[in-house]
């Protein structure tokens, strides 16, 4: 009886003692075997029960080996929680995330040239006091031409080669794509009373040949100022502190007369060449490809609302003068950023647009 249940208690004093130094699963498994598996050593003991003649040392035999069983089964749960509490803290130390680390950059995108030159153009003139604002694409013949002192057989329309749009009203067409921002100065005026003062951009198109210096679709702006002695000083006075917004405070403008059907007088506006700066000519004395030798860069048309105009949307010209101008955003852009050809702009190439 007594050597039965030594033989017990060193079974399971010797398991205790191997389970503590099992650190991995693999050795936890190997022990689970080797003590408490269908031939483990306790296993076998309590197998051995069977052929125990006297009925109290097999009672007392299999109810110490089951006590010891329990335990072994216990410490067993035991080392193995705490096994798998290792390994999870280990894999944890190893991926954690450092907080304070700086992340990893995401790519983010950039304005398009045309896009920021747009946004810097409209920011000039609305830090002096215009509005934004905007007109339909697709237009009526009424307010892109007639209404701007164009007739249907007035030569100024050869200047602007026209989209027109498919439709039909008294057998002609008075629908087209506008051909300028213009039309959206006699929509306003139709709509408001002086003092206006207001900037229009958006997309016009035309249907002309591209090279290096059209395209068939352009971004234009358009401003307008009506008042009460509005003169051709504040014309110049507001464009030439628009240029030096743009291109740089120390750009000197020039005006000459030029024509236009819906302003009278018309003019020209140029800024002094920032490449030669105004010589015509480099420091190396190669000609100036910018301004073509002349020393001075044309970036816009504008002039004194016509008369006519103001009348036709019902303001008296005998009171009111106003002054307006238009100019390409594709070509401010080509000369902010020194780009020698504008389908490079609408080309969509990565290996362009990145450099900006």
């Amino acid at each position: 009886m007594t050597s039965l249940l030594d033989t017990i208690s060193e079974i399971e004093q010797s398991a205790i003692g191997e389970l503590k130094s099992a650190s991995d699963q693999s050795a936890l498994e190997a022990w689970h075997i080797r003590y408490l598996g269908r031939k483990g050593k306790l296993t076998q003991v309590l197998r051995s029960l069977a052929g125990v003649a006297n009925l109290d040392e097999r009672r007392a035999g299999g109810q110490r080996a089951n006590v010891a069983k329990e335990r072994l089964e216990a410490a067993y749960s035991e080392q193995r929680s705490q096994i798998e509490e290792q390994r999870l803290s280990s894999v944890i130390a190893g991926e954690r995330l450092d907080v304070t680390l700086p992340g990893i950059a995401v790519p983010r995108g950039r304005l398009h040239p045309v896009t920021q030159t747009m946004r810097d153009v409209l920011a000039a003139f609305v830090s002096m006091g215009f509005q934004v604002a905007e007109g339909p694409e697709i237009e009526w013949d009424h307010y892109n031409f007639e209404a701007l002192r164009i007739p249907a057989e007035h030569p100024a329309r050869d200047m602007w080669d026209t989209l027109w749009i498919d439709y039909e009203q008294d057998g002609r067409r008075p629908m087209l794509m506008r051909t300028h921002t213009s039309p959206n100065q006699i929509r306003i005026m139709e709509k408001t009373r002086p003092p206006v003062r207001v900037v229009v951009p958006g997309k016009c198109y035309r249907f002309e040949a591209t090279d290096p210096t059209h395209e068939w679709m352009m971004q234009q702006v358009e401003g307008l100022a009506v008042d009460d002695g509005i003169s051709m000083a504040d014309l110049k006075g507001s464009l030439t502190d628009f240029a030096r917004r743009i291109f740089g405070p120390e750009r000197r403008t020039a005006f000459r007369c030029d024509y236009f059907p819906f302003v009278e007088p018309g003019m020209e506006m140029r800024i002094d060449c920032f490449i030669c700066r105004g010589e015509g000519r480099l420091e190396d004395g190669r000609p100036c490809r910018t301004c073509h030798q002349t020393g001075w860069i044309e970036i816009l048309g504008a002039g004194m609302v016509h008369p006519e105009i103001l009348e036709n949307v019902g303001y008296d010209s005998g009171r009111y003068t106003g002054f307006a101008f238009g100019l390409g955003i594709e070509r401010i852009a080509l000369l902010r950023y020194g780009i020698e050809d504008i389908r490079h702009l609408y080309a969509n190439d990565l290996r362009f647009l990145e450099q900006f």
